[in-house]
């Protein structure tokens, strides 16, 4: 049994035990509990989530409970933004009338994106298209659809995305750290319109990603990703660092 405490005033997260508790940990008077799950996950450093924390598309039938998801957008919200402004919103469905409204209509935009994408650019049978069509096919039981909003103060900028998307990679981390696993994409692009409609939301704020999130019926694991040393120049584009072991 996983239990998530908060301190009332400032708030962080705390993971206690059963031996924990036994020990009187919980004696402290602002603590609260905020949720009960019953299938802790392993701790994992900083270090260790950040290179393994990968694209989850599969998920369990089991919810997010409130506090996990609060923690979760707690976390994300401590990301770093332009003059520390903060311009980002998290829109968050989960269920009810509206909600499924939304992810019906969401779904039906990442089927039209996926087929687009499989076709154009060529994805023969393997994992990863199989992975892709059963995420899409079955989106609309995704436990938690974020859309992840940027409220603008200023005119459209290239440069936007450094206030939003830095909360984006906390909550996956933040979501790997509590035992989810979460995907970004934006094929809610191909829908924005009758999802600025359906939600009323305002016209001076950007639908930057969409996050799922929700139980993995997989795993969390090793990445595959390029070689340090053929991203990393060192002085001057092309020059290939000597110092890199890796």
């Amino acid at each position: 049994m996983r239990l998530f405490f908060r301190q009332v005033r400032p708030y962080y997260g705390l993971l206690l035990d059963h031996t924990a508790s036994r020990r009187g940990v919980l004696a402290n008077a602002n603590v609260e509990v905020v949720s009960v799950s019953a299938t802790p996950p392993r701790d994992v450093g900083l270090l260790e989530a950040i290179a393994t924390t990968r694209a989850i598309r599969r998920y369990t039938d089991d919810p997010v409970p409130v506090g996990d998801l609060e923690q979760i957008l707690w976390h994300a919200g401590r990301a770093p933004s332009g003059s520390n402004r903060q311009p980002f919103r998290f829109l968050v469905l989960r269920d009810g009338a509206n909600a499924e409204a939304a992810k019906a209509v969401l779904g039906r935009a990442f089927r039209s994106g996926w087929a687009t994408k499989r076709a154009g650019d060529g994805y023969r049978p393997s994992r990863f298209a199989d992975s892709m069509q059963h995420y899409v096919d079955h989106f609309e039981a995704t436990p938690v659809v974020i859309l992840v909003c940027l409220e603008r103060y200023r005119d459209v900028s290239p440069y936007e995305g450094a206030s939003v998307y830095p909360a984006c990679q906390n909550l996956l981390l933040a979501a790997r750290a509590l035992g989810y696993g979460g995907a970004l994409t934006m094929w809610h692009l191909g829908v924005e319109d009758e999802l600025r409609a359906m939600l009323q939301v305002p016209a001076t704020v950007a639908l930057s990603a969409c996050i799922t999130l929700g139980v993995p019926a997989g795993r969390h694991g090793p990445v595959k990703r390029k070689p340090l040393d053929e991203v990393v120049f060192d002085g001057r584009w092309g020059d290939r660092p000597t110092w890199i072991t890796t």
